[in-house]
């Protein structure tokens, strides 16, 4: 929608076909049907939390920042806020309210939608876009083609993967795809009483176990830590998701087939050991005459004070004033770093975003047009380009979807 209403504003005649039966469908159920539209942050961070080629999007986020979407989307006459973390939503909390705009920008600049059309392939000339052919063998031809299918994740809203397919069949190469943005799965034996169970300023830290090959020199001075944040975090029926997770899971996906690791929980990061050690003391000191498994509750959640207890090695019926300080020091290593193997990510029905795509060395950053083939071009999550939870995606939509559109073709 993006890249059409900035051709049609560039002079073009633009068609746009959708094979789904609206516009905008991943677009609806983005930020829990919220739409997290993009960041407010200053270039620096937006350029930090890309994780997949940074360096690619450097012209497309000049030409199109994320303030240049808060701008755009205000002219178009959509009312913006912005909450904790710099996240971007529609006043009305309504992600259809975005669709509709962008709809009534398409209507205005005269955009002819074909919906519920299945583009079959795209068609190239000595080099050159030639036509394209949709599923009941019509061809339409053109000077410009613009592929912003998506990626794999989500596959009820269309996410076929028909962008990577076109994409090879003109010569390019797709990188391996994963889901990314999505919960991470645990081996661990307490999985069913946890599920449902929210954790808030807790800090992760993902960490390999061992890496599957060989040991070689280059292997031990591989880094061991893969990811570390602070904030929250749900157990789930088979792991755990939430923002913190989310974010982990695009760099721990293309490492599964390469290493085993853990997710590490500090429940109490604002205290040192010493600190968490002191205070204990202090809840043990007040429930003198408790046994152990009722003098947590000041302590943790309800649902994680059994975990604790079981892994501790305690006895749950000790009184609390018979517990050795050994034991104590037990106590605080386990808050400070739970420890959880986890054995793979969530699939791509549960996925935000598609991490992989069309090899960017092969596409024109400055405009976003394909080194191999002229007139088309590529944008969005179809490229392999990722980021974190926060916006930023959508902003890789945005900023790429308005640089395809605007480049200057020679023919209109």
């Amino acid at each position: 929608m993006m890249a059409a209403v900035a051709a049609a504003r560039n002079g073009h005649t633009v068609v746009l076909f959708e094979q789904n039966e609206k516009l905008g469908k991943k677009l609806y159920i983005t930020g829990k049907g919220r739409c997290n539209l993009t960041n407010a942050c200053d270039m620096e961070d937006l350029y930090k939390n890309v994780v997949t080629n940074p360096r690619f999007l450097y012209s497309a986020f000049h030409h199109f920042s994320n303030q240049d979407t808060i701008a755009y989307f205000h002219s178009i006459g959509l009312s913006t806020k912005v909450e904790r973390g710099e996240r971007v939503f529609p006043v009305s909390d309504r992600s259809s309210d975005v669709i509709r705009a962008l709809e009534q920008e398409l209507k205005k600049q005269k955009v002819t939608i074909f919906l519920n059309t299945k583009v079959k392939e795209i068609r190239a000339k000595d080099g050159q876009f030639s036509f394209l052919v949709i599923a009941d063998g019509t061809e339409f031809f053109g000077d410009a083609c613009i592929v912003a299918t998506g990626g794999l994740s989500y596959k009820t809203t269309g996410a076929t993967g028909d962008g990577y397919r076109f994409a090879k069949a003109l010569g390019h190469k797709v990188t391996k795809c994963y889901p990314a943005l999505v919960g991470l799965v645990l081996d661990s034996p307490f999985q069913r009483e946890l599920e449902g169970l929210s954790l808030k300023n807790i800090r992760v830290r993902l960490i390999v176990d061992s890496w599957m090959e060989e040991k070689t020199e280059k292997t031990k001075k591989r880094k061991k830590e893969i990811y570390e944040d602070f904030g929250e975090l749900v157990f789930t029926g088979t792991g755990v998701s939430g923002p913190v997770i989310l974010s982990a899971s695009s760099y721990a996906a293309p490492l599964f087939d390469q290493c085993r690791m853990s997710l590490f929980i500090d429940l109490k990061p604002a205290l040192s050991a010493e600190q968490l050690d002191a205070r204990i003391l202090r809840d043990f000191d007040e429930a003198k005459n408790k046994c152990f498994k009722n003098a947590l509750d000041h302590l943790l959640p309800q649902k994680l004070i059994r975990v604790i207890i079981e892994l501790s090695g305690i006895s749950p019926e000790v009184q609390v004033n018979a517990i050795k300080k050994e034991e104590r020091r037990r106590i605080v290593e386990l808050l400070k770093g739970l420890r959880f193997p986890v054995i793979s990510s969530g699939g791509y029905a549960e996925a935000v975003i598609t991490k992989g795509g069309v090899d960017v060395s092969e596409v024109n950053p400055s405009t976003m047009e394909s080194r191999l083939v002229r007139g088309v071009y590529f944008a969005g999550e179809v490229l392999d380009v990722d980021a974190l939870t926060g916006g930023f995606n959508l902003q890789i939509a945005w900023s790429s979807g308005f640089l395809a559109g605007s480049h200057e073709n020679k023919q209109k």
